[in-house]
């Protein structure tokens, strides 16, 4: 539990008394540390642990323990108490910041040291420089880190950062959400992501990243109009690096020695954009049965019979939990925007046209990149990437080259996203000169992709009482896809402009029809709501089909117990009934025989 703590030597007894390894790893502390990142749903995680680390296995210099600062336990107290208060949890009497811990002035040391990544002390704004300066270099993990949380910290009445795991080696996978209410979902706003660095040598959309999170932060306090409009309109989640360890590896190499694939993978040496499940091929398959549902589709078990890595299990997490209705992978190579499906619909066939029922929407999404790219509509032929010239810098995946296991197809097949990839560059790990010009070419690209995510068509699916319908189909005629509503109801449509058939449906409600039609220059979704009627008694089919009796399979992004970055087993999220014991008493006090009672509240 403790092995990155960033020292190695520990001392018994330990702070709390205990006596020996075993006894420590008995005790009800610390099997919450092991259990407390899925309690507070990844919130304060790992630095509640390594705070707890600091305690149950404290540090050894000389022969003797060195207790933690208190004023770093006072901080972290204060940034989480809410995340304890939201499941009716007590703060654990191990982490009493006045009694386990010192004063700075007794000597004692930051266990979020680690964490922190030892910056550097020049990585500090030089003197005189403004506050929206943004240093265009290249970032260690630990300055992304830092330029990340000191984006957030500048604008947090629009910003926030958190984590959606972590990856093979350890590396926090940091986001920074922007909005006009962040860390919630608001009904009807759509939510956008953009993820850098899934290769990690391919570091320029690593970059593109960090620089727009400060751009957003900056031109958002100067004022500027369309960022304000943006991100009260829209929620945004920006990953700068997917693949950390990976970057790790190409960057001791350093820009302009970095070979083609050194640092590519994960540190388990797998490729994440060939990591997802293969939804295509299923989706091939089902495309010949007549009524067979080709979207939603479930991940087959034979996947997780093979090496899933935690970065992409990571993301599948993410993807589950918010309804995100737009995305872009950024990637290096070459100069071009490609688009669904990535694998090939004769899989003999390397390169093959293979669109999607949405091709004409990915098209558009597509274009708003390549169409605001200054070298993308560079005529030259002697441009990066000038195999694409006839197409307009833009191009199926598939047509270009096959490949299966793909983030973008399974964003299509498994979730309402829709995902394109873009190739920034042929540099796949560009000189720090490079990267300003770089910024120049892209940022409008980015900006203009975003916006389109108000393209088409939003709105509410209710009963005749008012109630959010979730789960609900909504169903374009034509266009073999359909897209569900979020938990309270609410639904996006990608749409390109015409008249559209809409049809919404849910089990055990008659369907609701209508007509839409979207002028060619809108660029804002139009609003189309859907209030259902109740069907009749009697039994209902559920849109997803029926299962043919035995258990359900087992799906480890859902599983309660699939691994250490899964969730818990026998949860159940209630709030506690007439005073009784909070939902996740049960589970902890089962597994020691200490009952945590000091977690009780009352």
């Amino acid at each position: 539990m403790c092995s990155d703590a960033a020292y190695n030597r520990t001392a018994f007894p330990t702070l709390l008394n205990q006596r020996s390894r075993e006894a420590v790893e008995a005790s009800s502390e610390y099997i919450l540390l092991s259990v407390l990142h899925h309690l507070l749903e990844g919130q304060c995680n790992p630095d509640l642990r390594l705070l707890g680390c600091a305690v149950l296995a404290p540090r050894c210099e000389g022969g003797q323990a060195r207790r933690p600062c208190r004023h770093v336990c006072e901080d972290l107290r204060k940034a989480c108490q809410p995340a304890f208060d939201a499941i009716d949890m007590a703060w654990p009497y191990f982490l009493d910041c006045a009694l386990y811990f010192a004063r700075d002035e007794e000597g004692c040391y930051d266990p979020l040291e680690k964490l922190r990544g030892g910056l550097e002390a020049e990585d500090s704004l030089p003197s005189g420089l403004p506050p929206t300066f943004i240093h265009f270099d290249h970032h260690s993990y630990a300055q992304m880190v830092r330029v990340l949380r000191r984006t957030a910290t500048r604008c947090a009445h629009i910003a926030t950062t958190y984590s959606i795991g972590r990856s093979f080696e350890g590396k926090e996978l940091l986001v920074i959400e922007f909005s006009g209410r962040p860390g919630q979902h608001e009904l009807m706003e759509p939510e956008v992501k953009l993820i850098g660095n899934i290769h990690g040598n391919e570091v320029a959309g690593r970059e593109m990243l960090i620089y727009l999170a400060q751009y957003l932060c900056s031109e958002y306090l100067l004022g500027n109009p369309r960022i304000q409009r943006l991100i009260n309109t829209t929620r945004i989640h920006l990953l700068p690096s997917m693949n950390p360890d990976g970057y790790e590896v190409a960057a001791a190499e350093g820009a302009g020695y970095n070979g083609w694939t050194s640092g590519r993978q994960n540190a388990q040496n797998l490729d994440l954009n060939r990591n997802f499940p293969d939804l295509t091929s299923e989706y091939y398959r089902l495309a010949e049965v007549r009524g067979a549902r080709s979207d939603h589709m479930a991940i087959p078990q034979h996947y997780w019979w093979g090496k899933v890595a935690p970065e992409t299990k990571a993301v599948m997490k993410w993807m589950r939990t918010i309804p995100f209705v737009l995305s872009a992978s950024l990637h290096g190579g070459d100069l071009v925007v490609s688009y669904p499906f990535d694998f090939s619909k004769h899989p003999q066939e390397e390169k093959m046209f293979s669109p999607t029922p949405d091709e004409k929407m990915f098209k558009l999404l597509a274009r708003a990149y390549a169409d605001v790219h200054p070298m993308m509509m560079d005529r030259s032929e002697h441009r990066c990437g000038g195999n694409f010239l006839k197409t307009g810098s833009i191009i199926n995946g598939a047509d270009w080259y096959s490949f299966t296991g793909g983030m973008s197809d399974f964003n299509y097949l498994h979730t309402n996203c829709f995902e394109i990839t873009v190739e920034l560059g042929c540099a796949k790990f560009p000189p720090r000169e490079a990267l300003y010009t770089l910024w120049q070419h892209n940022k409008e690209p980015l900006l203009n992709f975003v916006e389109t995510v108000h393209r088409g068509i939003k709105g509410v699916v209710m009963d005749k009482f008012g109630k959010p319908v979730k789960n609900a189909r909504v169903i374009v005629k034509g266009i073999r896809h359909d897209i569900t509503t979020a938990l309270n109801g609410d639904y996006w449509r990608l749409l390109p402009s015409g008249s559209h058939i809409i049809i919404a449906q849910a089990p055990g409600y008659s369907r609701v029809i209508k007509k839409v039609t979207i002028p060619a220059h809108m660029r804002r979704a139009g609003r189309v709501d859907f209030i259902l009627q109740p069907l009749g008694a009697g039994p209902t089919k559920s849109l997803h089909g029926l299962r043919r009796g035995g258990p359900a399979p087992r799906d480890p992004l859902e599983d309660k117990d699939s691994d250490q970055h899964g969730e818990l087993p026998g949860f159940q999220r209630q709030p506690p009934a007439n005073g009784g014991k909070p939902w996740w008493w049960s589970y902890l006090s089962s597994l020691s025989q200490h009952k945590p009672r000091w977690l009780l509240k009352y």
